[in-house]
């Protein structure tokens, strides 16, 4: 492979799949939302395309002009658009849209996927490139869970995975073995704030992945943005699914919980 494209959303995902491609001799052609992907994306990549939502249509002939037959999608697309009265997803996305059964995650990024193959583009997995990022087993900052904690974290573990194989969401705060705030459409950080509000010190927040979870895209995520969050929230211990995480600036997110006090174990 010598050239990929990318369909890129919000966060440092975008700009971090773009630098280990790039790392690997391959060139990138992105494609960014206005109003969601961060603009320094543009110096990250060789081409750069900025569309609006309505312009779903442009994508695959854009990528076609380029000579991109394979692509990914990093980063979100912010979710409100979907319930949002003034959101103009053009023709084309209005009409997938109304066409599926329901608009879970998967289900509207599998409609888009399979939209683009028969236009020539395949998705691929978003983690290409991105093995080093994904931690194993293992408790990454000088704290360790205490032994009460590591009670939660296994409460927490078993809730994920079943609230995540329903395709509601990835993210949970639990603390003495009860969920205080479960993850949907509005994404990590606000679940975050939520639990705090309850739990404070001691509560847990657990990231996983979706028992089926499909590598082209809803990958879980967490990064320097989600550490800040958790102080923000007074909450002092984060649990994700080893393997299957995404840890973005792992050095700087261990360094700021380590000053903080607060736990990172993979799991």
């Amino acid at each position: 492979m010598n050239k990929i494209g990318l369909i890129a959303g919000s966060g440092r995902f975008p700009i971090l799949f773009a630098t280990q491609a790039k790392k690997r001799g391959v060139d990138v052609v992105a494609i960014a939302v206005r109003g969601d992907t961060s603009p320094k994306l543009k110096g990250r990549v060789d081409k750069f395309f900025w569309l609006k939502i309505s312009q779903f249509n442009k994508i695959s002939a854009i990528f076609k002009k380029e000579g991109i037959s394979q692509a990914v999608m990093a980063g979100q697309i912010n979710p409100r658009r979907l319930f949002s009265k003034s959101s103009n997803f053009g023709p084309e996305l209005e009409s997938l849209l109304k066409n599926i059964k329901d608009k879970k995650a998967d289900t509207i990024f599998g409609a888009i996927a399979d939209k683009l193959k028969s236009e020539g583009v395949e998705l691929i997995s978003s983690l290409s490139f991105l093995s080093d990022y994904l931690p194993g087993k293992g408790v990454l900052t000088k704290k360790k869970p205490s032994e009460e904690e590591e009670k939660d974290i296994v409460f927490g573990l078993d809730m994920a995975k079943k609230i995540a194989g329903l395709d509601i969401g990835q993210t949970i705060v639990v603390k003495e073995r009860a969920v205080l705030a479960v993850e949907a459409l509005e994404g990590t950080n606000i679940t975050i704030r939520r639990g705090g509000i309850i739990g404070r010190e001691g509560a847990i927040v657990i990231k996983v992945s979706k028992p089926q979870q499909d590598i082209r895209f809803d990958v879980p995520v967490v990064g320097i943005t989600t550490i800040k969050n958790l102080i923000k929230a007074g909450i002092s211990c984060l649990a994700i699914e080893a393997g299957k995480t995404l840890l973005l600036d792992r050095e700087k997110c261990i360094k700021l919980a380590d000053k903080k006090g607060i736990i990172i174990t993979t799991v």
